[in-house]
């Protein structure tokens, strides 16, 4: 392990120093875009002002012959557009694909200075942290960049749902972490074809009463591995995101699901139809109900101690720490958002 002095320095001369913290950014969705069909670049410039990350994807369902003309065209949709505070994603491919290094070694040098965040899937270990942030680091310091490229993980892999708090706190260029369930599924041998969300026989039966009929109550196959990548992420200050739901025709399973990942303590998940931007943004900003309440503790608590009753309720040191975590997202959204700043009274 790297000596906490060492950890911060930059892995190339000439590279910009890694991030202390992470930028302040709001991240409700990240919402993917095919960059090899020309039709789908064409609305980028109006998607700007409606989602908080614009991911190009060069990996999964990108057909093999595609591949090239996908990164193509992210070098063209990120040359031909302003993104202000709207991020700029890409997920490239994976570390043993013939296509990865070339993403690289193209991506950086055009664009590297508009480039937030680089998402890299079927992360196993802090190892593949550790040789991407060693090329990320020499590609910035010869090509003049003067802000680091974060690293964005996917987990996908038994291998890398092990190994989530080592990958957590590989390097300060760790941004987060995504859930990837379909390729989890497979790579733990789970019996679903499901991209994400429940399964019906994933279930606890009630008790019997005698003759009576048995009701069958569905469980979330994903909490366990939510709740992992959370807590990895809390302790190492980055951030932890729900992945993909796959079922656009179900937007009440979508919206239950990502709302299961905001609760547990995800700032965003991804949208893959444009049907799901909405969702993610309703879901992932605040209710401004609580927001509300939380405001009051946040008044009734200026420094944070003691404790106060308000509506009945008790609140301490505790909960002022839950009010903060909420006024600070709705603070964000506000930003963003003005109809929700209204909403908000921000």
């Amino acid at each position: 392990m790297k000596t906490p002095r060492a950890f911060y320095q930059p892995l190339a001369i000439g590279a910009p120093a890694p991030y202390r913290e992470l930028p302040v950014t709001l991240e409700r969705m990240i919402h993917f875009v095919p960059p090899h069909v020309e039709k789908m670049r064409a609305k980028v410039p109006d998607l700007i002002s409606k989602v908080d990350v614009i991911l190009g994807n060069l990996e999964d369902a990108i057909p093999a012959d595609a591949k090239i003309d996908a990164r193509k065209g992210f070098i063209a949709m990120a040359q031909e557009n302003d993104f202000g505070s709207t991020g700029l994603w890409t997920r490239v491919n994976c570390l043993n694909s013939p296509w990865f290094l070339d993403d690289l070694l193209e991506i950086v040098p055009a664009v590297g200075d508009k480039l937030d965040v680089l998402m890299l899937p079927k992360v196993e270990g802090p190892w593949d942290i550790h040789y991407v942030d060693q090329l990320l680091a020499q590609l910035e310091a010869r090509n003049g960049l003067t802000k680091p490229i974060l690293i964005h993980a996917i987990l996908e892999t038994a291998e890398g749902v092990k190994n989530v708090e080592a990958i957590a706190t590989a390097s300060p260029r760790m941004h987060g972490m995504s859930l990837g369930p379909a390729d989890l599924a497979a790579s733990r041998g789970m019996k679903t074809t499901r991209v994400g969300g429940g399964h019906p026989d994933y279930a606890v039966l009630a008790d019997g009463q005698g003759d009576q009929p048995r009701t069958a109550f569905q469980q979330d196959l994903w909490h366990y591995t939510v709740a992992k990548m959370v807590d990895a992420c809390m302790a190492a200050d980055i951030r932890a995101f729900y992945g993909p739901f796959g079922d656009f025709s179900d937007a009440a399973a979508c919206e239950a699901q990502f709302r299961n990942a905001f609760l547990m303590g995800c700032v965003g998940a991804w949208s893959l139809h444009p049907s799901q931007i909405d969702i993610a943004k309703r879901v992932f900003s605040p209710d401004p109900d609580e927001v509300a309440f939380a405001k009051k503790i946040l008044d009734a608590m200026p420094d944070g101690t003691g404790a106060v009753m308000i509506d009945g309720k008790m609140q301490d040191d505790a909960t002022w720490k839950q009010a903060s975590v909420i006024v600070d997202l709705a603070r964000r959204v506000a930003e963003k958002d003005a109809a929700m700043a209204e909403l908000y009274g921000l």
